[in-house]
């Protein structure tokens, strides 16, 4: 092997590798080409079409198809047309899997058992027949009590329980024979076969095109099927009644015809379905009902997940306008404006405090006894499915729990916004509104400073001020006060034996709600091998009383004294609420007035500064009271190691959130926003706040690029820091292994361009214009010139890789790989050594 290559097969190299290198970026420009050019141009233009309404547009189809007119407008909605068909595809994928496991409803499998054939009559001289046994679901608990003896549940499959319909019933073994001529394996082989790669065309194939094709069909058909039939359908029926007027006047003309599409093909698949139960046509009723279904899951979705969550939001927005200074026209006025965008926020904070409410209601139940909160469904119940529920029961159960929800989370509202804040604009009239802004005169918006509370300072709150457990012990103390004053603790808490408490005795079975069929004798006792999980999910569902139920005694004038304890639970709300809107605020108004003079503060910045307040004043004295019972000896030791802590930490915070956070800032701005945003013949101005601010942001976000990279100095120093925590921090490690090399590189960023702009360029006689732009564009262009060596370093070591490739494949012929051993070597007569041509 020569010692230099040859300039004949480094090009020859070269030059094959471009080959290579053009040909991978011909294929992966084709596969991006049809996946993200024609696919979802496709897919708008022909969404575009259906919903024209004209018979020209199908007839220039084509022509539409080749426009280059909007390309990037008409490929991002293509992208979304195409992911709603792609998650409408993996919904019914996952329904139907949830239908196959955990059965249908009730009526759907009942006329499935009803289809099966009777038994044989038994030969004259044939004993008479014993008793039969129960049905399946009986023996293993499942029998429901639904005031029908006969509604028992069946697992038979979907293409073999209708054979009697379709005149096969003389062989009964065609269904059997169907089964075992098809071979699961060889779908899960086919399902091995396609990987990503191959069905997006990463392989270096062009399989994907077909792929592509089948995309483009199926995507035009889900069209057709779940969005043009329901609108059209829609369309007529709101022309047929005259309210397509209003529909277009609530700026949702499109969704809501369509809605109103999918109700009335609801009620249209319920009437065949009666009708193909009453001309007994088995396949027919079969599909009608899986397809009705459908319909109604997927409608009760958009029910639960949008339209709940919006009416929250909307209902807190009118209950909080007294508190920003808002009238319903000015919400009117922003809804005109900009529909989409006002719908979005509303359902996103609906969508907030329906999680809030939730998760509250989850850390109540760890506090209350089993069976207090028998009404609300339990979250954390591993036997909870709701989309089994929504299969499973009828529709006037969930129009009662949705018409349920929406009065307690509407009477929650009420109770924690609309009345805290009538009482806050009588008690303290001048302490309302709230002052908001989203703008200022600054270079940098405020909303810099909002992300970083919202990014930062509330997340630390929340993650590391115990307020999960602060907020559990306060619940605690309030019910253990209710209990003892209303006499509900054995109902409300039930931590006290039953036997010590004057009542009568309440027990699970007792306790047997309105609406709730008593369960069978082995409800509880579920066996899923012979039941399967369809029964198991019915009796669940169908089983009385709540789940984990535990006895209390009922004392005198027990309704009564609820109706008392809700009163309570209402007062504290409310009280409550008007200390949070009070409280927090008007501290963090108090001390943001000592620097900040009369000068208006957003509202988010007061409230942070007060909760932080607050938050350290409880934490101090819940630390107090854990030390005193423990001797002054121990206060005082604990004092001085907290106090060497807070020493440490306060080093940590100037180094690390205030001196890097600030550097950083100001090199972003240097470099980014004076040469983009300030002219020549103006002077910049520096504000050291919001660059710290950004600061914070960029440092976040370059703190989480060095965790995910590779090993190099930065990360290792981050995860040691990480690791020693604040208690066992290392003070001289933070220091001289972390902040002092970021604060040197930044300092060096910083300084050595205004050294050279300010120090070296006014003694070469340019002129003050030149002057004035080399100290401008210095930055930028310093930052243009590490990008470009670090390109041309990247490039030169990948030549390097490319000259070892070649002289490699030229020369190296054979190579193998032999354990050394010297003992071994020396033995040997004839070393293995390496073939080299």
């Amino acid at each position: 092997m020569p010692a230099t290559l040859p300039i004949k097969d480094i090009v020859s190299g070269l030059f094959t590798s471009i080959g290579t290198a053009v040909r991978y970026w011909f294929h992966y420009t084709l596969v991006a080409f049809a996946w993200l050019g024609v696919v979802p141009l496709t897919a708008c233009r022909i969404y575009r079409c259906l919903f024209t309404g004209s018979v020209s547009s199908l007839l220039t189809l084509p022509l539409d198809m080749l426009s280059t007119e909007n390309l990037m407008s008409d490929c991002l909605q293509g992208c979304f047309v195409v992911t709603c068909s792609l998650c409408a595809f993996i919904s019914l994928v996952w329904l139907r899997e949830q239908i196959v496991h955990g059965g249908g409803p009730q009526w759907l499998e009942q006329q499935n058992n009803q289809d099966e054939p009777a038994p044989a009559a038994p030969a004259n001289n044939a004993p008479p027949p014993a008793a039969a046994p129960p049905p399946p679901e009986d023996e293993d608990g499942m029998g429901l009590d639904n005031g029908d003896a006969g509604d028992i549940f069946d697992d038979t499959d979907e293409e073999g329980d209708n054979n009697e319909g379709d005149g096969e019933g003389d062989d009964p073994n065609n269904g059997a024979q169907d089964d075992v001529n098809w071979n699961a394996i060889e779908w899960d082989r086919a399902a091995e076969e396609l990987t990503w790669e191959r069905m997006l065309g990463l392989d270096g194939s062009l399989v994907f095109l077909e792929h592509v094709f089948w995309v483009v069909s199926l995507n035009t058909l889900f069209i057709l099927v779940f969005a043009f039939c329901p609108y059209h359908v829609g369309h007529f029926a709101s022309a047929a009644v005259k309210i397509d007027d209003y529909l277009v006047a609530s700026q949702f003309e499109g969704l809501l015809t369509t809605m109103i599409g999918y109700l009335i093909l609801a009620t249209a698949l319920v009437f065949c379905h009666t009708m193909a139960s009453f001309l007994d046509f088995q396949r027919a009723k079969r599909v009608l009902g899986i397809c009705y279904v459908v319909v109604k899951v997927s409608l009760l979705v958009v029910l639960e997940i949008g339209v709940f969550p919006l009416v929250c939001g909307w209902w807190l927005d009118i209950c909080s306008l007294a508190m920003f200074d808002a009238t319903l026209k000015d919400r009117e006025t922003s809804f005109r404006a900009a529909p989409g965008t006002a719908m979005f926020l509303h359902w996103l904070v609906g969508m907030v405090y329906v999680f809030y409410f939730a998760s509250f209601i989850l850390l109540l139940r760890e506090v209350v006894r089993p069976g207090v909160l028998w009404f609300l469904r339990n979250l954390n119940d591993p036997d909870f499915n709701p989309v089994q529920e929504m299969i499973h029961l009828p529709i006037h159960r969930h129009a009662r729990r949705f018409l349920l929800s929406v009065v307690v989370f509407g009477t929650t509202v009420l109770l924690m916004l609309y009345i805290p804040i009538q009482v806050i604009k009588w008690a303290f009239p001048t302490f309302l509104p709230y002052h908001v802004m989203l703008s200022s005169d600054a270079p940098v918006s405020e909303l810099s400073l909002e992300l970083l509370l919202l990014q930062v300072v509330l997340p630390a709150l929340l993650e590391q001020g115990h307020t999960r457990h602060w907020l559990k012990s306060m619940v605690r103390v309030w019910t253990v006060g209710t209990a003892w004053i209303l006499n509900l603790r054995s109902y409300l808490l039930g931590d006290v034996p039953v036997e010590d408490v004057e009542g009568v005795l309440i027990r699970g079975e007792d306790n047997v709600q309105p609406g709730n069929n008593p369960a069978p004798a082995g409800a509880n006792n579920i066996d899923l091998q012979d039941g399967g999980l369809h029964a198991a999910h019915q009796a669940i569902l169908q089983q009385a009383g709540p789940i984990g139920f535990q006895p209390y005694k009922r004392p005198r004038w027990f309704a009564f004294r609820l109706v008392l304890l809700v009163f309570l639970m209402c007062e504290t709300l409310a009280f409550t609420s008007f200390v949070g809107l009070t409280l927090p605020v008007g501290l963090g108004r108090a001390m943001m007035s000592v620097w900040m003079g009369e000068a208006k503060v957003h509202e988010l910045y007061t409230a942070a500064c007060g909760l932080y307040t607050l938050w350290l004043v409880c934490r101090i004295l819940s630390v107090m009271f854990a030390w005193v019972p423990q001797g002054w000896t121990t206060v005082g030791r604990k004092v001085s190691e907290w106090s060497m802590m807070a020493i440490k930490t306060i080093v940590l915070a100037v180094l690390l959130l205030g001196v890097v956070p600030l550097l950083l800032g100001l090199l972003f701005e240097l470099v980014v926003v004076v040469p983009l945003r300030v002219p020549l013949d103006q002077s910049p101005l520096f504000f050291p706040w919001q660059d710290w601010a950004l600061g914070v942001l960029h440092a976040k976000i370059i703190c989480a690029m060095a965790m995910m990279g590779p090993q190099w100095w930065l990360k290792r120093a981050m995860e040691q820091v990480y690791q020693d925590g604040i208690r066992n921090m290392n003070l001289h490690l933070v220091v001289f292994d972390l902040a002092l090399p970021v604060i040197t590189c930044l300092l060096f960023c910083l300084c050595i361009p205004y050294l050279v702009a300010v120090g070296v360029v006014p003694h070469l006689g340019l002129g003050a214009d030149v002057e004035v732009q080399v100290l401008r564009r210095i930055y930028p262009s310093l930052l243009v010139l590490v990008l470009v060596s670090g390109l041309f370093t990247f490039q030169a070591r990948q030549f390097k890789r490319l000259y070892e490739h070649i002289k490699n494949d030229k020369y190296l012929v054979g190579q193998r790989l032999v354990n050394y051993d010297k003992n071994k070597r020396s033995r040997e007569s004839t070393p293995q050594q390496r073939v080299v041509h």
